[in-house]
């Protein structure tokens, strides 16, 4: 048998691009394709057809390329205006779900490859148009189609089993640190070190040389005195902690507040401006970097090891994450985010962990202000915060502890992300076989 020709699909299919704005569409009895997974309604329909419904954005925005999802629909359906439908001209010829199948499976390899733009990375109609496709006879792309079917069918399965293990991994980090501000995770060590964390090295006794060494500070005019923080309410206890420990307000152990730079960065210069999205699961990802020439700015803005960063604007979901900056790396901090740090040798990783915690994500969706669209939560509110306090001891063995602990989960993630590559691999090794001729 002869090799599959090679078609165009501007040549077998026809092309349109969504109208639907996905934010304006009114709810209704027809199935609205997105960029997402899952469909939404409207009171319209655009197409009723069998199609192919590919992104024409980065799934992920950011500068990067992405694609998650090429969708099959067929029937009448609402369209997203960011997303184009592919339609074959003649089904006796083309079948609509063997397109799409080919396409989803290889749209790494396919179709980001295609995307082009900095910051707003799309994907155009003409780059689609020119793709070229095998074309089977419309039996063989049948057959083609049941076996693929048969063994995608097994192969999520599987994918879906490793999800849930990574969720998990994901749920008990934050059991992990929760139990960490809460001082469950040390309890033994409690035990074994009464002397630590009583008398002289009782947390209240830290909260008193702190709060002294600022009034000092503030006579010699080194730093500005702060506005009063409100005393802390039986309300605002949300767990109990334990015997050496105190609570209280983030503003009365940390100092700073710094709202970061308002210069207009620039794709290449002498420092780095970190931006929300250098700012991942409690560190600096060297990601997408901006810069700045500013002098005066760097001066200004310049981060020092242990230096905590505050997300005060963005999403509901991301508002308030937190980073340590704990590298000798030169940078700045862009101004939707506010930069502190610890007093009287209070563990700046400690105070992440805390950062990070289910305790602290709660409390943000509690006091955030919600505007256009986006969350707001500014430092003098940052301040408020209760922060859990216990033992220069005690804080390092949590730190060791938590750790310990981390290390262990990541071998583990890191085993599953390994398995689920395999898959993966495998997975794309049956489609190239299946697509070859």
């Amino acid at each position: 048998m002869g090799e599959w020709k090679r078609v165009k699909i501007g040549d077998v299919c026809t092309i349109e691009k969504g109208v639907t704005g996905l934010a304006k569409a009114l709810p209704g009895n027809y199935p609205l394709v997105t960029t997402g997974a899952e469909r939404k309604t409207s009171r319209d329909y655009q197409f009723d057809t069998k199609a192919v419904c590919i992104p024409l954005v980065s799934s992920t925005g950011h500068g990067k390329k992405t694609l998650n999802y090429v969708h099959y629909q067929e029937g009448k359906f609402a369209l997203g205006s960011i997303l184009s439908a592919v339609v074959p001209r003649d089904e006796t010829i083309l079948n609509a779900r063997y397109l799409h199948v080919y396409l989803q499976k290889n749209k790494d390899r396919i179709l980001v490859p295609l995307m082009k733009g900095a910051a707003n990375v799309s994907l155009s109609v003409t780059a689609i148009s020119n793709i070229e496709v095998p074309l089977p006879s419309l039996v063989e792309q049948k057959k083609i189609l049941g076996k693929i079917d048969s063994i995608s069918n097994e192969h999520e399965d599987f994918l879906n089993e490793l999800d849930v293990q990574i969720d998990l991994f994901r749920k008990l980090r934050q059991s992990v640190l929760q139990e960490a501000i809460e001082g469950k995770l040390t309890t033994k060590w409690r035990d074994k070190h009464p002397e630590l964390i009583s008398g002289d090295n009782h947390a209240s006794k830290l909260l008193e040389k702190i709060k002294a060494e600022k009034e000092r500070l503030i006579k010699e005019r080194k730093i500005k005195k702060d506005k009063p923080l409100a005393p802390i309410t039986d309300a605002e206890k949300p767990f109990a902690l334990p015997e050496g420990w105190v609570r209280c307000r983030l503003g009365e152990v940390a100092q700073g507040f710094e709202y970061g730079s308002s210069t207009k960065s620039i794709k290449t210069g002498k420092v780095p401006v970190l931006r929300m999205g250098n700012l991942q699961n409690g560190g600096i990802v060297w990601e997408n970097l901006v810069y700045t020439n500013d002098d005066g700015e760097i001066q200004q803005h310049l981060l020092k090891p242990e230096d905590l960063l505050f997300n005060r604007t963005n999403s509901r979901e991301l508002v308030g994450k937190t980073a340590l900056f704990d590298c000798g790396e030169k940078a700045i901090y862009a101004g939707y985010i506010v930069r502190f740090h610890m007093c009287g040798k209070i563990s700046a990783r400690f105070s992440n962990y805390v950062m990070n915690s289910i305790y602290h994500r709660k409390w943000c969706d509690e006091v955030k202000a919600d505007a256009l669209g986006q969350s707001n939560i500014n430092a003098t509110k940052l301040r408020e915060f209760i922060f859990p306090l216990p033992p220069l001891a005690e804080q390092q063995a949590i730190v060791e502890r938590v750790d310990k602990l981390m290390t262990m989960i990541d071998e583990l993630e890191k085993q599953v992300s390994e398995r689920k590559e395999q898959s993966e691999m495998l997975m794309q090794s049956v489609l190239r076989e299946a697509f070859a001729r």
